[in-house]
């Protein structure tokens, strides 16, 4: 299964907002949630994405989406599906807050280290990595994203000692639509 790790450096992790922009651009994570899952006119049932929320006032929030058979996944209500997932989570423990979406207190660096235990392949975008054209993707690849505020320095000291970078060019692109790009690539691949 094809993984997207979104990091968002300020997206809130309680449910007490009201604005998805002002609660730290969980717009632009509804935005990317739309772009990982959705094609025209189907749920993909071979993606996961992985939200890691490093907001106020309790970070870090992990919410994991993905397609299940009773889920109930409209694009129009995505950000009420991570107020749901904010609202049901309980530490560390994983709860299922809603069929296909999981919440819980993890660290997103600590996916990425389960992903390499996996034998999962990790990249990271880049505009100095390995062109995605050229580089050797497998279809299970872990790409990690940040948002609109990319990574801090520490997070790129780990994502290179974890992870491989690519580049799908030195133009900067909106998290969703760099999301879609690599599905559509992926898809190609197949």
């Amino acid at each position: 299964m094809r993984q997207f790790i979104l990091v968002s450096a300020h997206g809130r992790t309680r449910a007490d907002w009201s604005d998805l922009m002002h609660a730290g651009r969980l717009d632009i994570v509804c935005h990317a949630v739309i772009s990982a899952l959705y094609t025209s006119n189907a749920v993909r049932d071979d993606v996961q994405i992985d939200i890691s929320l490093n907001g106020p006032p309790v970070p870090p929030l992990l919410i994991t989406i993905q397609n299940h058979p009773n889920a109930t996944l409209s694009k129009k209500d995505i950000g009420t599906l991570i107020k749901i997932a904010q609202r049901k989570q309980k530490g560390e423990k994983i709860i299922e807050a809603h069929p296909g979406v999981f919440v819980q207190k993890k660290q997103w660096h600590t996916v990425v280290e389960e992903a390499v235990t996996a034998g999962k392949k990790v990249f990271y975008l880049d505009a100095d990595g390995t062109d995605v054209a050229v580089a050797d993707i497998p279809s299970d690849a872990v790409f990690v994203i940040g948002d609109h505020e990319g990574f801090e320095n520490a997070d790129v000291k780990f994502l290179k000692t974890s992870a491989t970078p690519i580049s799908i060019g030195k133009r900067v692109y909106f998290t969703s639509q760099v999301i879609s790009f690599l599905n559509i690539w992926m898809d190609r691949k197949l």
